[in-house]
């Protein structure tokens, strides 16, 4: 009842009040765009078990390649595996004796 018979606020209470209540959404839209952003663009999150896409394993051999955890032959005839092309054998075959 006193803000009534007192006066009301002074003009700088009244400004405080905007720009704590402007900051306040401000920060509540931020940390919205915040959580969508990084959960949207993080660089290698990928689903475990979520659909593929058809690059991938082509991706992933080219990065073994990369890194030399393959050599250019081995990375050929894997290629080519995954090309459909030749070299490819029936499952569990072991290859020709």
């Amino acid at each position: 009842m006193m803000f009534w018979y007192g006066g009301g606020w002074a003009w700088w209470q009244a400004g405080l009040m905007w720009l704590a209540m402007i900051a306040f959404w401000a920060l509540l839209i931020w940390a919205i765009y915040a959580l969508v952003t990084g959960i949207t663009r993080r660089p290698g999150h990928a689903v475990p078990d979520g659909p593929r896409q058809p690059g991938d394993a082509r991706r992933i051999l080219d990065e073994r390649l990369a890194r030399g955890e393959i050599d250019a032959g081995e990375y050929q005839r894997l290629r080519d595996l995954l090309d459909g092309g030749a070299g490819r054998s029936a499952a569990g075959s072991g290859g020709a004796r």
